[in-house]
């Protein structure tokens, strides 16, 4: 009972009081409110560090600095640094007088390394200055070295060598790439060269880093990288002796196009040396924590099971040292993915966050998986960025309503930052409502509904059905940039948000449920949702439907139009047209070819059946591609490439369908320019309007 009138309590405190003076939302109030990084907490439980932005239109008129915040006392958070180039990588030392961060400033071709004396106050101090930079500080346990990331080239082995390696790549007269293994490209970026190492230096000024990989045979693997697509990161932590560095490393990175690329543990002396491989199982690891005495390690794992789609983020533990032990799973029955999960000091218990139905809350649980309970945390939105220092835990929270703020959250959730408060008070929104419905198969899909400024129940008014990208992905209740929903209901729509089969929040069953099915079973639920919406809200006009998406919501927005002509209109944002072009231009290929069934060469039918252009001439079966569609792509999109708009626009323009196509020069797979992302929501709006 206490935890549910803390919940309310909290609700309440947070939810914006309703005024005459209130405004509907705008774009400036999206693109204007200040963006909170995720707080680290001291050692001793004291500060919370946490970066804040500022944003502009203007990239060259925004700020991004280090702010402190007491969590102990009321005082106000204070800003640390002042520098216009911004911070990140935040680590404190074990002491909490000093924090390392990662920074470009004047006379920085690269990012380096920087510490200030929070104590003692003054102008941070510059420790690297490496040719291709340093990233991601870790204090050692004594506070007397500091571990971190750089980049290497293949062929240089010292500091001199990548110096020079880099003024020949630099001076060369001609501009190539070659490419010998998958993928070539990522994101926005083409790929180089360069391989991540591991470095250790003194805390100090100047001080020699040494390469804790260099000519070792796992750096010189041809697959040796880190976990993701890049292979640019690898996590690492100190042991808790300071002796040696526990790290995340995969080593098959170039049978990327034909298998699963698992990340293993491997163990290397603070000195370097050949590293220890201390699993093999195929699993991938990542969120490593050690208990404070030492003895046991935490970790989270993918199992990459063979043959499927998405796979549980789920916690293990290992006795430490491993010594060829294997993990113990914890908590078996929980299935959902642990977001993140942090071992407050003194507790002997994991305190962590999971993904539901829009929300996501903080719950905790023995070391070994019993006496899992829900923790006191607000009744709406989601948290994130939890972290801990002694007994105290942080995060962020926010809600469609809250933009985010920080948290202490142990003992009941305190907020410590006010940076949005007042200009989210000042706008006409209220939170999203939330229903279910049974699908055609039984599941049971979750829903959220967001109505417009003004909203007057005897009105009647059109639904805007939004989709989600990923497919692993959920809508949360969450303050949202590049698709808010308040600003996409404000011309006068009812935002329906639908958890379509495959998403995630839901347990592994059905976040794999796109297995072979990856458009017409979710657009499926987007056509049921819609339905059941407008039979459940009499104030929606279920005669003006529109829908609109992004990536997979986009590649799902084309399906609707090519399946159904409910929609008065689509939008459909780095949307594919054709799963095998799709699959060979992407920078992701082989979980494209589990989803499918198989290679594009040995004709599985989703290739064919489930490709949008396939369907776009499907006049005479009363579909086809009719409706008016407005289509965006970034140019820069790697993950879902402009190939794809470019067919879109060409079918339309084919078939004599109203249709648009804009393409954002400078953007990615999102458009995160303050301009751009202006403009972006000015022509959706006006294309709605058209047609709605």
């Amino acid at each position: 009972m206490k935890r549910s009138i803390l919940s309310l309590a909290l609700a309440f405190a947070l939810a914006p009081a309703w005024a005459a003076d209130k405004h509907p939302i705008t774009h400036e109030d999206v693109w204007l409110m200040q963006r909170l990084g995720a707080p680290v907490a001291s050692p001793d439980g004291q500060w919370a560090a946490f970066s804040v932005t500022a944003p502009a239109y203007d990239s060259k008129e925004q700020w991004s600095d280090v702010w402190l915040k007491s969590l102990n006392d009321d005082s106000p958070a204070r800003r640390l640094t002042f520098s216009k180039g911004g911070e990140s990588g935040l680590a404190w030392s074990p002491d909490g007088k000093r924090l390392a961060f990662v920074a470009k400033r004047e006379g920085d071709e690269e990012a380096q390394l920087y510490v200030i004396d929070v104590a003692q106050g003054g102008e941070a101090q510059r420790l690297t200055t490496l040719t291709l930079g340093a990233r991601k500080p870790k204090w050692s346990p004594d506070g007397r070295q500091i571990l971190f990331q750089s980049d290497v080239y293949p062929e240089a082995a010292t500091e001199a060598a990548i110096k020079a390696a880099a003024k020949e790549r630099k001076e060369r007269k001609y501009n190539a790439r070659a490419y010998e293994s998958f993928p070539p490209r990522f994101w926005d970026h083409w790929l180089d060269d360069k391989r991540v190492h591991l470095f250790v230096m003194d805390a100090t000024p100047g001080a020699a880093a040494r390469d804790l990989l260099a000519g070792s045979k796992l750096a010189a693997l041809a697959g040796f990288g880190g976990a993701g697509d890049d292979g640019k990161e690898l996590e690492a932590s100190w042991t808790p002796d300071g002796k040696s560095v526990l790290f995340t490393a995969a080593t098959t990175r170039d049978e990327a196009a034909r298998a699963e690329v698992p990340a293993q543990l491997y163990l290397v002396g603070a000195s370097g040396g050949e590293p220890q491989r201390l699993t093999a199982d195929g699993a991938s690891y990542f969120g490593l924590r050690f208990t404070a005495d030492g003895k046991s390690l935490f970790a989270l794992r993918n199992a990459n099971e063979a043959g499927k789609v998405y796979d549980l983020s789920r916690l293990v533990r290992f006795s430490w040292p491993i010594n060829g032990k294997p993990a113990q799973l914890v908590a078996p029955t929980l299935d959902r993915s642990i977001s993140n999960y942090v071992l407050p000091a003194g507790s002997q218990r994991i305190v962590f966050s999971y993904e539901h139905a829009g929300l996501e809350k903080l719950y905790s649980m023995n070391y070994d998986g019993s006496g899992l309970r829900e923790e006191p945390s607000a009744a709406t939105g989601v948290l994130g960025g939890i972290d801990a220092g002694g007994k105290a835990v942080v995060g962020i929270w926010e809600s469609a309503v809250n933009p985010p703020e920080i948290f202490r959250l142990d003992g009941g959730p305190k907020q410590l930052t006010r940076f949005n408060t007042e200009r989210a008070a000042s706008i006409d929104w209220q939170g999203p409502e939330h229903f279910w419905f049974t699908a055609a198969d039984g599941r049971q899909v979750h829903n959220m509904l967001v109505k417009p400024a003004g909203f007057d129940p005897n009105k009647k008014y059109p639904l805007l059905h939004i989709i989600h990208g990923g497919a692993a992905n959920m809508w949360r209740d969450s303050f949202v940039i590049r698709w808010n929903y308040h600003l996409l209901a404000q011309p006068g729509y009812v935002v329906l948000l639908t958890d379509y089969k495959g998403s995630t929040g839901y347990g592994e069953a059905y976040a794999r449920a796109i297995q072979f099915d990856p458009l017409k079973g979710p657009g499926d639920d987007l056509n049921q949702a819609a339905d059941e919406a407008i039979k459940r809200y009499p104030f929606i006009d279920g005669s003006r439907q529109a829908a609109a998406g992004a990536s997979y919501g986009g590649h799902l927005a084309n399906w609707l139009q090519a399946t159904t002509t409910r929609y008065k209109a689509i939008v459909s944002h780095a949307g594919e047209m054709d799963l095998v072009m799709q699959w060979g231009t992407s920078d992701s290929v082989w979980n494209r070819e589990v989803n499918s069934g198989g290679p594009v060469w040995a004709k599985a039918p989703v290739w064919t059946e489930q490709s949008p252009v396939m369907l776009a001439g499907n006049h005479a079966k009363g579909t086809g591609f009719k409706t008016p569609i407005l289509i965006t792509f970034g140019e820069l999109d790697f993950r879902v490439p402009l190939n794809n708009g470019l067919m879109n626009f060409a079918t339309q323009q084919r078939l004599g369908v109203p249709s648009k196509l804009i393409v954002f020069p400078e953007e990615n797979h999102w458009i995160l320019k303050g301009e751009n992302s202006r403009y972006f929501y000015k022509e959706l709006q006006a294309w709605l309007a058209k047609y709605l």
